[in-house]
């Protein structure tokens, strides 16, 4: 799988730009704040159907401009595939020429790992990092994961809605959210676990070889919604709680996962070295369990990373991504030995190779 070509009209601050990609390595580089991540999250877009930083669509329109299209070119499983994005007030998407209607429609079309200088918030930050990885992670392997966090997500935000009207816990009305809610939670639940069963197949040999044997690593996936009756009880001893908070505090959007480094919790006792380590194995997990799923290496975006490894883990990062397209940004030119590749200058929005 590989991109061939980009077209970005207004988008970010890029006027008018296409580029031909090269089915290995890509290395975007330049100062900051030329346009070399916008290439990043432009292909991100296409993937997902929205940025991993711009919270609004409007964000990624050129200033003074009405809309932005974005269009990409790839090559999978021996097949060609278009995809067309255009912002504008109500977002367009295309597929092979086609609007589609739903955005499980665009997911796993094009398989993206993606690695930026914020990843190491994965382990440092909130739960709420942690989820959105798997969610990412899980959703473009199987859109209908996407679809039922959909309605979990609306579910939940009905019940949080009726939480706030009613006083009485005795609510017929709550009984069918809670059901609703269990229904779709213990969904999402099992996709979960699975995918975390087999980050922990992959990580464990990936994060020896990285760290020489050194360290053993571990992932526990942490829920209360594995049992859809278990979890009934749970919302319903609760639900005084709930009234009084005005929301549900319990339910998958509050589950987790832990990484532990030779038996000992990341994030209370590891180290930066380790926790930039366990990230590097986690989305090299994430590269192998696409490949497994799909028969094909996905395509690996870097975004200023390799600036943030030192020569030996650089070293074997690399070992791990032969057969992949990837695409890099960095602020100077980068010294990789033995690897074909392709070097563009970005420059106030405009791409030179």
């Amino acid at each position: 799988m590989w991109i061939k070509r980009i077209e970005l009209t207004n988008f970010r601050n890029y006027t008018k730009q296409e580029i031909d990609l090269n089915p290995n390595i890509n290395i975007f580089y330049g100062e900051n704040a030329q346009g070399k991540t916008n290439i990043i999250e432009a292909i991100f877009l296409c993937g997902f159907g929205k940025s991993f930083r711009a919270k609004k669509d409007s964000e990624m329109i050129l200033l003074g401009e009405e809309n932005s299209l974005i269009k990409i070119n790839y090559k999978k499983d021996y097949r060609e595939g278009k995809i067309e994005i255009n912002l504008k007030n109500k977002k367009e998407i295309k597929l092979n020429d086609i609007k589609i209607k739903k955005l499980s429609e665009l997911l796993g079309n094009i398989n993206i790992v993606i690695f930026t200088p914020d990843d190491i918030n994965i382990l440092k930050g909130g739960p709420q990092n942690r989820r959105k990885f798997l969610d990412i992670m899980i959703s473009q392997l199987k859109p209908n994961y996407m679809y039922n966090l959909n309605l979990y997500l609306k579910t939940l935000e009905q019940r949080n809605n009726y939480l706030r009207q009613i006083k009485d816990e005795k609510s017929d009305l709550l009984d069918i959210w809670d059901e609703k809610l269990a229904e779709y939670a213990f969904n999402i639940c099992k996709y979960r676990e699975e995918f975390i069963k087999k980050i922990q197949n992959k990580i464990e040999k990936i994060h020896q070889d990285i760290t020489k044997e050194k360290e053993k690593i571990k992932i526990e996936y942490i829920t209360e919604c594995n049992n859809k009756e278990e979890f009934l009880k749970i919302l319903k001893n609760r639900r005084k709680l709930d009234l009084i908070k005005g929301y549900t505090t319990k339910g998958v959007h509050r589950d987790d996962f832990m990484i532990y480094i030779n038996n000992k919790q990341i994030q209370i006792y590891g180290s930066q070295g380790q926790h930039r380590t366990a990230i590097l194995s986690l989305k090299l997990s994430e590269l192998a369990i696409i490949y497994d799923e799909i028969g094909e290496y996905p395509i690996l975006l870097l975004d200023d990373f390799m600036s943030e490894l030192d020569k030996s883990r650089r070293e074997s990062f690399l070992e791990n991504i032969k057969n992949t397209q990837v695409i890099i940004t960095c602020t100077e030119k980068l010294d990789i030995e033995n690897l074909n590749f392709f070097e563009y200058n970005v420059k106030n929005g405009k791409v030179i190779n």
